[in-house]
């Protein structure tokens, strides 16, 4: 065992010293700032399952996943009261007007995950019937795929959609 010697020349750069150091900022960037982290900690879910996907989505809802712990409470039943619309499943050519005008009625911010192989590209149904990805009606910030995809991956969804708000990036209009 050697003798321990002064800790700041054993740490890497970027690593905590405990120094408290002083943090210079300005009041729209704080804003800002505070704001993201309102958005990021209390988003409320539009409940909106179309198929097997929506299996999944609810686990993730349930006690063994428990989205509670990112401030999604419930899962809400109207557009007005929801900022993430998650589209778990396909979607049909007729029920594409509906989650547009959902999409429509929801309040600003808004944002979409694109939950499953058939919400992201249509998935194993290359038909007439089904859209080809949900963005052809919506844009979609984050894409979770898998068929069905885990709570795990609509979790991780989830988490990139945060850091997406904290930078402050929103995906493009539909094609």
């Amino acid at each position: 065992m050697g003798t321990v010697g002064n800790p700041m020349i054993a740490m890497a750069p970027g690593q905590k010293t405990g120094e408290l150091g002083v943090a210079v900022t300005t009041l729209e960037e704080a804003l800002e700032w505070v704001a993201a982290w309102g958005r990021t900690r209390a988003m409320w879910p539009l409940l909106f399952g179309l198929a097997c996907c929506a299996i999944e989505m609810m686990a993730t809802q349930a006690s063994h996943y428990d989205l509670s712990r990112f401030g999604m409470e419930i899962m809400r039943a109207s557009p007005r009261q929801a900022d993430l619309m998650i589209v778990a499943g396909r979607v049909s050519r007729k029920m594409a007007p509906v989650v547009r005008r959902l999409y429509d009625q929801m309040t600003e911010p808004k944002w979409v995950i694109a939950m499953g192989d058939c919400a992201s590209t249509g998935g194993v149904f290359n038909n007439y019937a089904i859209v080809q990805g949900v963005d052809e009606i919506i844009p979609v910030d984050v894409y979770v795929s898998g068929c069905p995809p885990r709570p795990e991956g609509l979790i991780e969804g989830i988490m990139l959609l945060h850091e997406k708000i904290r930078k402050g990036t929103r995906s493009g209009s539909p094609r």
